[in-house]
């Protein structure tokens, strides 16, 4: 097993478990462990021998995104040009890696944790999953790639919906939707990841890595784009009355009142 220090790289022969390992936060990331992720996705995809990548939380949560209240640490203000480099980074390097990758959702998979999740080949999540593409509360936009493979799952039209209304979805509704790719009863989902996994790694996995290849190869340049235009995005956001409101609202635990501006 190699440690990292906010999360989890375990191979076992072919296979590779991704764990994020911050339960006390339910996996919300600070700038740090977002590097993190994205310097482990790019060593994992340079891997040939690691053929399925298994992605999932520690804890209560898989990812409950964003760490808030990181952002609002004077001792140690996270640099979002910084941040939304290696959001960048991360993005491309999951779209594009070879391996087949599996989420294996439980809990929050909100904000930067949806987009992860929804970013894997399969994703498969618990009956009372939290799945949320809800950075409108906070007066931000999706980063990590979530325009780009949100519309990918359901289409322009709904994930626009998602966008603009933060919807939390359990998994019932994702899988109905096409979020998902499988709902399970809860405390099933790790399990059945690991079933799903050695399903694939009994399966001509040169195969199917080549036309995981061809189906994206179009795609790599509209995310290069949505992933230029959403850190631009972010940065003007940031300098928003609406932003500073949901953050505010967030700390104080009440509903923000935005203005548009």
């Amino acid at each position: 097993m190699i440690l990292v220090k906010q999360i989890e790289v375990e191979i076992e022969g072919r296979l590779a478990t991704v764990t994020f390992n911050q339960p006390d936060v339910m996996n919300a990331m600070d700038g740090q462990m977002m590097r993190e992720l994205a310097d482990i996705v790019d060593e994992l995809k340079g891997k040939s021998s690691v053929h399925v990548v298994l992605f999932r939380g520690a804890g209560r949560a898989f990812s409950a995104g964003g760490n808030v209240k990181a952002m609002l640490d004077p001792s140690g203000p996270m640099k979002m040009e910084d941040i939304m480099v290696d959001l960048s980074r991360l993005a491309l390097s999951m779209y594009s890696m070879p391996q087949i990758t599996i989420a294996s959702v439980h809990g929050a998979a909100a904000g930067l944790g949806c987009s992860i999740a929804i970013a894997c080949d399969v994703v498969i999540a618990e009956e009372s999953s939290k799945i949320a593409m809800n950075f409108i509360g906070i007066g931000l936009v999706p980063d990590g790639g979530g325009h780009f493979f949100l519309k990918e799952r359901v289409g322009t039209a709904r994930a626009k919906q998602l966008i603009w209304s933060g919807e939390v979805l359990d998994g019932k509704r994702a899988m109905q939707i096409g979020l998902i790719d499988q709902v399970v009863p809860d405390g099933e989902a790790w399990n059945t990841a690991g079933q799903r996994a050695q399903q694939i790694l009994n399966s001509p996995t040169a195969s199917m890595a080549v036309s995981k290849q061809i189906l994206h190869a179009a795609g790599v340049a509209e995310l290069e784009r949505i992933v230029e235009l959403e850190s631009k995005a972010q940065a003007a956001m940031r300098k928003t009355s609406d932003h500073r409101e949901g953050i505010q609202a967030f700390v104080e635990k009440r509903k923000p009142s935005f203005t548009g501006q």
